[in-house]
């Protein structure tokens, strides 16, 4: 059963960071582009940042570029996300997603996906 498992959030004060990391399971993850959604109440999914198989190339929406990182560990079948100098804006639910890779390049659009996880909450209190 294919499965994506997220990890990592919590309450944090502004100013601190986080690490989230998303965990899949039930297929071969290492032939998948990934992407970290956030969904803030109200509002739309947006995509935080997205990185291909292959690692070499990523992509940072600006809300988060110069604070976020999103790397994987393929061998452990793992993405992560590290948001540094954290904002009360940055409060959402966060969510990974996979999909296969079928070209170069990162998927930006929610739509793209074929695989989420459930969401990790992430709260920054100002």
């Amino acid at each position: 059963q294919v499965q994506l498992v997220e990890s990592g959030g919590g309450l944090v004060q502004a100013g601190g960071s986080l690490r989230l990391s998303c965990a899949a399971s039930g297929w071969t993850f290492t032939r998948d582009a990934m992407g970290w959604f956030r969904q803030a109440p109200g509002k739309e999914r947006e995509i935080v940042a997205a990185i291909n198989l292959d690692r070499d190339t990523t992509y940072y929406a600006d809300s988060v570029k110069g604070r976020g990182t999103i790397s994987r560990d393929n061998a452990k079948n793992t993405v992560y996300l590290q948001i540094n100098n954290l904002k009360p804006e940055d409060t959402a639910v966060y969510y990974c997603a996979a999909r296969r890779q079928l070209r170069s390049g990162v998927y930006y659009l929610a739509r793209e996906y074929d695989h989420w996880g459930q969401g990790t909450q992430v709260t920054v209190s100002s």
